[in-house]
């Protein structure tokens, strides 16, 4: 490591200002810093000691996010091989004929390796995509405003293709995050400057301008001319029989963005997030209690022409993105709230929408993207009325100070 180490420094003159590639020095200066922590020492005070830094930060999210990941290729395998198992012939040019050749094996839906490793030819190319255009976007603006290249974009590429279905056209993928990037965040100044979460920025764009591609039948099962709806969109429809179980559902095994099927990856990832102080606590937890009280109300009012006024709030839990969006999207530090107040508040509020748009617009029993972008959008005003409270009771309790004195 230490040759290594060595061979960096001496390359590292090529880069710096003067050197032939001067003007990709933040690209070399992301790679040396992705691989080792900073060598330089604070030369003044006052100095902040602690272990978490950005990076740190970001590698955590990363491996809170591993289970959910490995759900995704697990379920994404386990719903194609079902319906593969089912099929007397396999359409010509899919994937599966691929791996027939390549693997030599069938479709065994209770055969876990196989499932993981049909679902892995979906889900990491997606991955890779996303990968290679967001870093390619990151470095662009870096390279042109001259600032460093955060670790942000390794956690936003992971987000990405696990809240897309996995039959979704890899130039939309492509696009999505490209939108998603640049839109998303580089546009407000980059990392720590956006106010709503770029990952959901790049579905929210692909939801509005392919809908087809992202919300219909046929795109959450991998396998050509395959059409099966989600459990949501069952549940909307009075004359469809929920195909699930309660325990299908929190374990993953229901038909789904790929990411966002597996309540118990969910809530793994939480542990991890809570554990090491990176998500907030109370935020998920007002989310839930948000949900949780807006669900039980429209259980209390009840309706005879809407089945999802009857839904409880166990089922919303583990169906759709609810339990992926309160762990991962709704606790951003960036996008959210950071007031300790303000996050009660802000949580709360993206519970009430997303029940409110699952219950009231049946067309769209999905609402946890949308829930979030609004509790995005309003988390600066809820911050600013506890922020200008504070600063008025502290005007207060200066002028009561000099009264005092006097």
């Amino acid at each position: 490591m230490k040759a290594f180490r060595d061979f960096l420094d001496k390359q590292a003159k090529h880069f710096e200002k003067g050197g032939r590639f001067e003007s990709i020095y933040y690209l070399w200066e992301a790679i040396d810093g992705f691989l080792y922590t900073k060598g330089e020492p604070a030369k003044s005070g006052p100095h902040i000691r602690d272990v978490m830094d950005l990076k740190r930060m970001m590698i955590t999210v990363f491996f809170a996010l591993v289970p959910a990941v490995l759900m995704a290729m697990l379920n994404t395998g386990y719903q194609a091989n079902l319906m593969l198992s089912k099929m007397a012939e396999i359409p010509a040019g899919s994937w599966q004929r691929w791996v027939i050749a390549a693997l030599g094996a069938g479709f065994d839906p209770s055969n876990w390796l196989a499932d993981l490793l049909h679902g892995a030819l979906y889900f990491l190319p997606l991955y890779i995509l996303s990968l290679a255009v967001g870093g390619t976007w990151e470095v662009i603006f870096a390279c042109v405003r001259k600032h460093e290249i955060n670790e942000g974009f390794l956690v936003t590429s992971l987000l990405f293709p696990l809240i897309l279905p996995p039959d979704i056209p890899y130039w939309q993928a492509a696009l999505g995050i490209s939108f998603g990037i640049v839109l998303g965040k580089e546009v407000f100044g980059g990392v720590g400057m956006n106010i709503l979460n770029p990952a959901l920025v790049g579905r929210a764009f692909l939801f509005f301008a392919y809908p087809a591609q992202i919300s219909g039948d046929k795109v959450w099962v991998a396998v050509d001319g395959i059409s099966r709806a989600t459990p949501l969109a069952e549940l909307a429809d009075p004359a469809m029989q929920l195909s699930v179980t309660w325990q299908d559902a929190f374990f993953g095994f229901v038909p789904g963005s790929m990411g966002e099927t597996s309540a118990l990856a969910c809530l793994i990832g939480a542990f991890i997030l809570i554990v090491t102080g990176i998500g907030s606590w109370k935020i998920m937890a007002s989310v839930l209690g948000g949900m949780v009280g807006t669900s039980m109300m429209f259980n209390w009012i009840g309706s005879t022409g809407n089945p999802m006024f009857a839904l409880g709030p166990h089922w919303h839990l583990v169906l759709g993105g609810f339990a992926f969006g309160t762990v991962f999207m709704a606790t951003d530090p960036v996008s959210a709230a950071f007031t300790e107040p303000g996050k009660v508040i802000y949580g709360a509020l993206i519970g009430f929408l997303v029940v409110m748009i699952r219950v009231v617009n049946p067309a769209f029993p999905e609402g946890m993207m949308l829930a979030i972008l609004f509790g995005n959008a309003f988390a600066p005003i809820i911050d600013r009325i506890f922020i200008n409270a504070n600063i008025q009771r502290r005007r207060q309790r200066a002028l009561h100070g000099a009264r005092a004195q006097d």
